[in-house]
């Protein structure tokens, strides 16, 4: 609820990230998804497997412009540069928004500015290191961690003497997501992929999310290989089941992961093997790593903190139109 309403906002935003939009649906407001014939990018509303919640409410593109909204949730480039000018009004342009930037810079890492260059509008960040990378240019911003939410009754055994990476495409996305690293790893230890697109790559294939805890908690550690991206919410997941997590000691990766305390992050890849091999003829101590990595997860990146993050967003968002209007 907001200071100024009893009610839930209505907020505007687009589905950008299918994983993410599902746990931001734990905040308390309403948020409407704009959709178009086909569902293209940024258009698809409630689409996919995912167990939409009832918060989550399509309208037709087209519809838009004439629905009153409290404030508009960005999610991408897109939506800032184009998607706001083709399905807005003047009026709605014109209402407290945010930016949420689910990536670090891709051009180059510490130079790039942020596409959205309004001092009106806050910039949310996934991660510490995001933010820090991101030349923001007098935007303000804030950081929110990660929340996720894994099911009660899935709990690690680490029986498959083998380690799971859950990757999309990355057969297409190449070395930022760690194609020659994973190929690296698994020319050494048995080591599966999971994912849209791994079939193509000798992997299990695309598995439903609410499949997926099941079937990781049988391997015997979670490996991430992506060089440079957000932290995965599938590496939360994984630690948050109680799985040890390993991968390269890069991003916000080396706040997450303890090396010792809840599995290992390395730049030197040979190392990380190491300690692969360590963990598949130890399972005590891959279950000990995993159960310090839930309990870190848990405190940090809980689903309950989470709502509460963008709540306390929201709302003082939406309170600046009270400020101006008054």
């Amino acid at each position: 609820m907001t200071a100024t309403t009893n009610r839930p906002l209505r907020v505007l935003t687009w589905h950008v990230h299918g994983n993410y939009l599902h746990y931001l649906s734990w905040a308390p407001h309403t948020f409407y998804l704009p959709t178009k014939a086909g569902r293209p990018e940024g258009f698809g509303g409630r689409r996919g497997t995912l167990p939409w919640r009832d918060n989550l409410v399509e309208i037709k593109a087209e519809d838009v412009r004439h629905t009153e909204f409290d404030l508009v949730l960005y999610q991408s480039r897109r939506n800032w540069e184009t998607d706001r000018f083709e399905i807005l009004s003047d009026e709605q342009r014109a209402l407290p928004s945010v930016y949420l930037e689910h990536d670090p810079p891709r051009g180059t890492p510490t130079d790039t500015q942020h596409p959205c260059d309004d001092p009106r509008t806050l910039v949310v960040h996934c991660t510490h290191f995001n933010e820090l990378m991101w030349d923001n240019h007098g935007v303000p911003t804030r950081v929110i961690d990660h929340g996720v939410v894994v099911p009660d009754d899935a709990a690690y055994t680490g029986e498959l003497e083998r380690g799971i990476a859950v990757v999309n495409d990355i057969a297409t996305r190449g070395r930022r997501l760690g194609k020659d690293v994973f190929e690296r790893v698994r020319a050494e230890v048995p080591i599966d992929l999971a994912g849209m697109g791994s079939l193509t790559v000798g992997g299990i294939g695309e598995v439903e999310h609410g499949d997926l805890p099941y079937v990781e908690t049988k391997y015997r550690f979670f490996f991430n290989p992506i060089r440079y991206t957000s932290l995965g919410l599938s590496v939360l997941e994984a630690m948050t089941l109680g799985m040890p997590v390993l991968g390269l000691a890069t991003t916000e990766m080396v706040s997450a992961v303890r090396n010792g305390v809840n599995g290992y992050v390395e730049t030197d890849v040979g190392k990380l093997i190491g300690h692969m091999k360590r963990l598949l003829s130890d399972p005590a101590e891959a279950r000990a790593l995993g159960e310090a990595g839930r309990e870190i997860a848990t405190e940090r990146f809980g689903i309950e903190r989470f709502a509460r993050d963008w709540d306390d967003v929201l709302t003082e968002a939406a309170a600046r139109k009270a400020v101006v209007s008054a």
